[in-house]
Order: C-alpha cells, then structure tokens, then sequence
C-alpha cells in the first residue's frame, strides 16, 4: 500500500472530518490448535515442499512466482488460522492462479492433510492466535473507497484484482475471510512483506470504513463446486492424431503465442497439449482436449504415457512457471518437441479465445479437438 503525504493527510482529515486519533484495538489471545504428531509435520513439511514452494518459496517468504504471498507473516496465522488458511487451500481463489488442493474438489490432498498442512504452516510461523469478532465492520464505504483508492492500488490494483499483492475484489477471498480478518490485515499489516499496519497513519474509524469499503465488493453468488469429469486416458492424450505436425515458430525456442497455438487448434494440427496446473482447476476450465498434468506430477512415473513424435504443449496460469518446471523435466527425460504457452491460460482468456468450462459455470466454450 502506498502512503500519503502530509498535504493529503490534513486535506482528508479537515475535509472528511475523520477522528487523528490512532490506537490500535486490543485482542484477546486464543489458545493455539493441537500439536502436530512428528509424522504428521513430516508429512505436512513434505506437502508444502511438493505443492506450495513453487510459487510461495522454500522458506515460505512469498513471491518466488505469480506474487504468492509469504506464508511465514504472524499477523497472518495470529488472525488466519484455521479457516483463512484451510479453505483457500483447500478450495483455491478462482480467478487467480491458487487452486483448491483438496479431493473432493479434484486436488491432491485429503482433508486430513490440508488440516495439517494448515497447523504445520502455523507452528513454523511462531505466531499467537488472538480471538476476532464475527459481527460484521461497519464503515462508511464511500470514504472507505477514497482511502483505497489512495492507498492501496499500488499493490492491490484500482479494482482490487491484484498487481504484486493478493486480489481484494476476489469472491474466494471475500467468501472465505471474515470482516474482522481483513481489517486486523489492514491494522497490523504483514511482516516481511511490502505490507505495512496502517494502525499509526489511520484512525480505527477509517480502517473500518476501509474494510467495509472492500466487505462491499462481495458477490451475491454463490460458489459452487462443480462435477468432477473422468481424467483423459493415454489413448485420449493425443488431439487431432490424424492431423499435420504444428511446425509452430518458437520464441527463444520455448515459446508459443496464444494466437499461433489458437491457429494451429482450428487447423486440427496434431499434439499434446498438458494442462501443469493444480488437477481442480482444470476441472473448472481448460483448453480443449487438454490433459491435467500438475506441476508436482512425477514425471518419471508419467513420461512412459507420452508421445516422443508429438508436439507437447505445457501450459498454466503463472503464467509459465509451472509449465515450465514440467516442461524442463520432459526435456530432461529426452523429450525435445515441447512448446510452453507463453501468456499462460489466463491471458490465453484475456485475449479472447475460448476454453471448456465445467457445468454450470457461465457458458461452456469449446474448440472442437476430436481424438
């Protein structure tokens, strides 16, 4: 969030008629959740390895790709756990690249161990819960929106969508996070990220309007779970097997366009195209004839199933880390006729083409891909 200046300051506070004075609430502390056993915290130091460090780093400092927050902030597990942590790991922030990593929704973990990867990430944080309110924040929301704007777009975006920092606006996010979570996130902010509390540069009253400015941007709708649908076989990986070879032009040799790749689909060109992202988000929405193969898939154990004469096509919503890592690890296996989609599924979207939705969200989009 970025600060304003002393001119800013007192134009705001003489002309909103705000309150100058700044002191921070006073929370009850809450007793920890249970302890890990010494399996358990193995198993879940394991998961977080596999599933968590490509983006949120081996250490749990954050960034290392697509602007994954740091997962090792106490003002995050002071206020964060267990829910803040559990359900968007458990059932992903649709619209951005954290996908749901729980089974039932088409992830790798079992209920058990999203709970224990959630404990095991706050017993490493060393933080002490405190005990939030669930009774909603009140503010004024046009003055709340006025303090966003001039505060907090830098990192969060002028709609909230995120640019280095999570996605306020996002419905995940407002669905699973109570009134009292964000705004203890604005009041105290998160250590060692560019978060900083705001508890000395605005009053309570204005870190209330803030929150229920950002409270107010929740959608109505309700986010469904959607019908899992049967993962492709082998004998399904290949799209168009009677088609051509793509012969598609590579930047730096890696590299395909949206717009070539898009081509080369409605042109009924054969290859492989591998969906690297977490398997839950591929049942949401994917490229056709696409094939779930996460990023923490052991290749070794796969490799046998692909095609060694065919392009294979990577792609994720990073946009590329994920893809790349698998891609990497093909080409270490011998596999050299491999593309990574360079604007990642994502920006594939944001430039107009078309993918296959699961049903009941918004209306399914196909490209025809027979096998």
């Amino acid at each position: 969030m970025k600060t304003m200046n002393g001119i800013l300051w007192l134009l705001l506070f003489s002309i909103g008629g705000s309150s100058t004075a700044f002191a921070e609430r006073v929370y009850e502390k809450q007793n920890p959740p249970r302890e890990l056993t010494a399996e358990q915290a193995t198993v879940a130091a394991s998961n977080y390895q596999k599933y968590c460090s490509l983006c949120h780093g081996d250490d749990r400092e954050g960034h290392k790709n697509d602007h994954a927050p740091s997962l090792r902030s106490k003002s995050l597990f002071e206020s964060g756990v267990p829910h803040s942590i559990l359900r968007p790991m458990s059932y992903g922030r649709h619209g951005t690249a954290m996908g749901g990593y729980l089974d039932e929704v088409g992830g790798p973990m079992t209920l058990d161990e999203t709970w224990d990867l959630t404990y095991w990430l706050f017993w490493q944080s060393g933080a002490q819960r405190v005990k939030l309110s669930e009774e909603p924040v009140y503010g004024d929301i046009a003055k709340g929106e006025a303090l966003y704007q001039q505060n907090c777009t830098t990192c969060h975006g002028e709609n909230g969508e995120g640019v280095t920092a999570p996605a306020l606006f996002n419905p995940s996010f407002l669905a699973h996070n109570k009134d009292e979570f964000i705004r203890y996130a604005i009041e105290k902010g998160r250590e060692d990220t560019p978060m900083q509390g705001f508890s000395d540069r605005l009053s309570e009253t204005d870190i209330d309007n803030v929150t229920a400015f950002i409270r107010s941007k929740a959608s109505e709708a309700e986010i469904n779970k959607v019908p899992l649908k049967a993962i492709p076989t082998p004998d399904q990986y290949v799209i168009n097997p009677d088609g051509e070879d793509p012969r598609l032009q590579l930047d730096q040799g890696k590299y395909v366009s949206s717009k070539d790749l898009h081509a080369a689909m409605l042109a009924k060109k054969r290859m492989v195209l591998i969906d690297t992202r977490v398997t839950s988000v591929w049942q949401r929405a994917h490229l056709a004839g696409s094939v779930p193969f996460p990023y923490y898939t052991d290749v070794q154990e796969r490799v046998g199933d692909m095609p060694k004469d065919v392009l294979i096509v990577g792609y994720c919503s990073c946009p590329r880390a994920a893809a790349e890592h698998v891609m990497d690890q093909f080409n270490q296996a011998g596999y050299n006729n491999t593309a990574v989609l360079y604007e990642g599924i994502f920006g594939w979207m944001n430039l107009g083409y078309p993918v296959v939705r699961a049903e009941g969200l918004e209306k399914p989009e196909e490209i025809s891909a027979s096998h």
